[in-house]
């Protein structure tokens, strides 16, 4: 039985169109040029070559390269501020209400860029938990030990959440654990994906309604 809803935050709780996630890549790749002494270009072409077997540009640089000066990396990718384009977004806090799950934020980014989005958008109250990169070790999504950790942390098994992400592999990752996943696909980016997919939010309810009843109650309808 479905009895909790795991989410992602960025690109999934705001739309990509505010351009936040593009401004975290910029501030990563200057980051990773500079520490590997490489041009912006041949810091992307690194990070894409490798980025398959990591689940984070951050662990990727620990793992390759020795890295070791992390909160400077939080600070400098994630800096103070980065949270004011958005705004208090009552639609946002409706659709929340609207699904009657427990809630979590399941981020590969830091506590703090994730308490500073929420708030921004007035739905921090909204959710349970927030589960970071530092709580899994550095090492998050999708690895299926953070995912295990995750879960547990809910006082859950995997089949029982619902995961909501706008990252296919990071999506496939939970499924493979054990649990439920919808790729959040806004703008159809991913139409030739086989992952179940959603392109709002608003869509989550209709569909924690059918999970919560189960086949063999659906069956009676």
């Amino acid at each position: 039985m479905l009895r909790y809803l795991l989410l992602d935050l960025d690109n999934t709780l705001y739309s990509e169109s505010y351009g936040l996630e593009h401004e975290v890549f910029r501030r990563m790749t200057d980051y990773t040029a500079t520490f590997l002494g490489l041009s912006r270009e041949e810091a992307v072409a690194r990070r894409r070559s490798r980025m398959a077997l990591y689940g984070t540009t951050l662990e990727w640089l620990m793992s390759e390269h020795g890295f070791t000066e992390i909160e400077d990396f939080f600070a400098t990718v994630h800096p103070a501020g980065e949270e004011e384009p958005l705004s208090a977004d009552p639609a946002l806090a409706r659709v929340l209400d609207s699904i009657d799950l427990p809630k979590a934020i399941f981020t590969n980014a830091p506590m703090e860029h994730a308490t500073r989005f929420l708030d921004r958008m007035a739905v921090s109250d909204r959710f349970e938990a927030i589960y970071d990169i530092r709580f899994n070790n550095l090492a998050g999504k999708p690895r299926r030990d953070a995912i295990l950790r995750v879960c547990a942390a809910c006082g859950m098994q995997p089949s029982e959440c619902l995961f909501v992400d706008d990252v296919p592999r990071y999506v496939q990752g939970f499924i493979d654990a054990g649990g439920r996943g919808y790729l959040f696909d806004e703008v159809d980016k991913h139409h030739a994906s086989c992952l179940p997919r959603i392109h709002s939010l608003i869509e989550l309810a209709a569909i924690v309604a059918d999970e919560k009843l189960g086949p063999t109650q659906q069956a009676l309808f």
